[in-house]
């Protein structure tokens, strides 16, 4: 086997590959016309024609360059994806449907350049291997990214599920919905220590009112709470435990002792605003 003459002949499939790149991206965006919105398939446009070329050049460029190429494109482009809400699926039978449409394209070249098997197993071979190194990569930012944009999205969604809203100079309010979690309790004693002091409040009421539960938990969570507003000089007042909750928390044995409590909310600010509020 000829060194320069097969090296030739890789390098006059490579560019071939790389003249169909426009039709290439073309055909799949015709495909997937019923998938994706138009305005999809042209956003996906840039990351068609780079994963086509980086396809073509690894047919007869250095593969290492080839696969540092693959990981800025996984890296980069994958935001993209996300962005268009594209499953890890989706977009792993983008990276399939090249694979196969060049490959073909492959196998056909190679009958008409008389390549041998051990030519052609060469060319396969290396092809495969940029292949499996794409949906690696693809993979691996795809669930990188996404699980950050989870993480952020949740991070903010409990930062707005524990709101401290200032009535008076001196009095707050933190209405409490749905279930407390570990982590959900930790970021409510956060937030009500630092929003209860930068608001320099007097008294922060706790509506539990929108919790369905009240176990040994979530009662340890907000008496830590309490305890920890009662170092900076702010004193809690609970409100909306209804009869249901108050049977069990005896039952659990959960003291409320020393701690203003009342069945509303209105009650409480009644108490705490008697001028203001009839």
């Amino acid at each position: 086997m000829s060194t320069i003459t097969f090296q030739n002949k890789i390098n006059t499939i490579s560019q071939h590959v790389l003249a169909l790149k426009e039709q290439l991206v073309q055909q799949q965006s015709n495909l997937e016309k019923d998938r994706y919105t138009k305005q999809d398939n042209q956003s996906l446009y840039h990351w068609r024609t780079n994963l086509v070329e980086i396809y073509a050049y690894s047919i007869a460029g250095d593969l290492d360059k080839t696969f540092t190429r693959l990981k800025e494109w996984g890296t980069d482009e994958v935001n993209l994806l996300v962005d268009l809400n594209l499953s890890l699926e989706t977009a792993i039978n983008e990276v399939r449907f090249y694979r196969d449409t060049i490959g073909e394209i492959l196998k056909i070249e190679s009958i008409k350049n008389d390549f041998s098997l051990e030519e052609f197993y060469d060319v396969i071979t290396r092809f495969d291997s940029v292949v499996d190194r794409a949906v690696y990569w693809l993979t691996n930012s795809y669930s990188r990214t996404y699980n950050s944009r989870i993480l952020a999205a949740e991070s903010i969604a409990l930062e707005l599920s524990i709101p401290v809203v200032k009535v008076t100079n001196e009095v707050g309010i933190l209405p409490l919905v749905g279930d407390i979690d570990t982590k959900r309790a930790q970021q409510l004693m956060d937030k009500a220590l630092l929003e209860g002091t930068k608001l320099d409040l007097k008294y922060l009421v706790i509506d539990l009112s929108g919790v369905p539960i009240i176990d040994t938990m979530v009662a340890d969570q907000i008496f830590k709470v309490i305890s920890a507003l009662k170092l900076t000089g702010i004193h809690t007042v609970l409100t909306g435990i209804r009869p249901e909750i108050a049977q069990t928390m005896i039952h659990l044995g959960i003291k409320v002792e020393g701690v203003p409590t009342y069945a509303s909310l209105h009650q409480a600010m009644r108490k705490l605003l008697p001028c203001e509020i009839s």
